[in-house]
């Protein structure tokens, strides 16, 4: 009964007194002694809001948030206008719970709607959901998602990003489902081994566009390959890139999902992100979580509404395809205000800076000598290089407040958005070649 519950001490012991209790502690009366907590906690004492305020400064000051940012790897650092802050930031959002009730939830049930919409437009596809927790997590879904008597094998690019193989490889651990990695070959799919792979088992095959190495994989001959052998297709997607390349659905593409953090959402150390979902409206009764509709009410006024959702995923647990019974409304909404504050050109200016700074970079870099990119395929605002000293390398880059690529077995992921400048694309280079020299 702590502090926020809306009763006084005389409510609370009127209440034990009706059910024939003197103290609360009679209503735990078959929990053995043992159990108890009979003595105060070994903790520190409370804090004022003056002095945790000072505390939680003096713990953030131990992080470096580096003024340029070369690394991306599933989280990139693009610009973010102002007002895609300031709109999420407003009460009756930051505070809204989930929208059962759609007569006063109209507004946030709106914005989730408005975020299917642009999805959708992003995407080619006819359906979108109210979002889940990450692009991992909605890869695993959409691979659950594809699955059924018949067919229980979920196939897996060796070239997507780590963490989504992982989090597919736990949900079909969980499932008792099995998950099979097609090789890499110069960077992206083994075609010839995805061919062979593709059994009378495999329920669906997962492509990441553009891949984690950067690369843009065939994703029509994959489609091809993948449909020719009675399975489903799921490509995961990086929002940005969409808006100047080839739509999923396209490619043929049944299950387009992707991590929504390019879209307007900080870096902040991890998170909190959101995942996407969007499929064709053959497949729209198997998508996992919330799809809000728009509807007339009485008066014949346009409205929203909660529309379409599988009972099992609250109610028949045991028979769910999935579980997911919440939604990243804040991150949804953020996306949603990001995409309509940047419009279909503002994101196509993005993406486009983007991948020209990359290119540019990757010019630069290996024009030293030691560095060459490590793939031939075109690919679109991340590349790897090889890199001697590459640890010396990513030293120098930090005393000048750049993070540096990411290392990875042959050598630096490197990444680049519409954020960096030129001359600063220049200090980098010319960083990494005194080092080298």
């Amino acid at each position: 009964m702590g502090s926020y519950v809306p009763s006084t001490q005389e409510e609370r012991l009127a209440m034990l007194e009706a059910i024939g209790l003197k103290s609360f502690r009679e209503m735990y009366r078959e929990v053995p002694d043992s159990i108890y907590l009979d003595r105060p906690l070994n903790i520190p004492e409370g804090m004022s809001e003056l002095e945790v305020s000072k505390a939680m400064a003096k713990m953030a000051g131990k992080n470096h948030v580096f003024s340029t940012v070369l690394r991306g790897a599933g989280a990139y650092d693009h610009y973010i206008p102002s007002i895609v802050k300031y709109v999420p930031a407003k009460e009756e959002f930051l505070t809204a719970y989930t929208p059962y009730q759609a007569e006063l939830s109209q507004g946030i049930l709106q914005s989730i709607f408005e975020f299917q919409t642009m999805i959708c437009e992003l995407t080619g596809m006819d359906v979108s959901n109210a979002s889940v927790y990450d692009g991992a997590t909605a890869a695993a879904e959409a691979a659950a998602m594809c699955r059924d008597r018949k067919r229980k094998v979920t196939l897996v690019s060796g070239a997507a990003h780590p963490d989504t193989i992982a989090t597919i490889r736990t949900y079909c651990y969980g499932t008792g489902d099995e998950m099979r990695i097609v090789p890499v070959k110069d960077g992206k799919t083994d075609m010839d081994a995805l061919k062979s792979m593709l059994t009378a088992d495999v329920a669906s095959f997962y492509v990441q566009q553009p891949n984690f190495f950067g690369q843009f994989e065939e994703a029509d001959a994959i489609g091809e390959a993948v449909h020719a052998a009675g399975a489903m297709y799921i490509m995961g997607c990086n929002p940005i890139a969409l808006a100047i390349t080839k739509t999923p659905v396209a490619s043929g593409v049944d299950v387009a999902v992707g991590e929504g953090q390019p879209l307007g959402m900080p870096l902040s150390w991890g998170g909190p992100y959101l995942g996407f979902m969007a499929t064709t409206t053959k497949h729209m009764r198997k998508l996992p979580g919330r799809i809000v509709g728009e509807t007339l009410d009485h008066d014949g006024n346009r409205a929203f509404v909660l529309s379409l959702q599988a009972r099992e995923q609250h109610i028949r647990r045991e028979k769910a395809s999935s579980n997911i019974c919440s939604n990243q409304a804040l991150c949804a909404l953020t996306a949603g205000v990001y995409m309509s504050t940047m419009g279909p050109q503002g994101m196509a200016q993005v993406a486009k800076q983007s991948m020209a700074k990359a290119h540019y970079l990757a010019k630069g870099l290996t024009a030293i000598e030691g560095v060459e990119l490590c793939h031939t395929g075109e690919y679109f605002h991340e590349f790897v290089t090889t890199m001697p000293k590459k640890d010396e390398v990513l030293a120098a880059l930090e005393k000048a407040d750049i993070l540096g690529g990411l290392p990875v077995e042959e050598g630096l992921l490197w990444c680049a958005t519409e954020k960096v400048s030129k001359e600063t694309l220049d200090q980098v280079i010319a960083i990494v070649k005194e080092v080298l020299a």
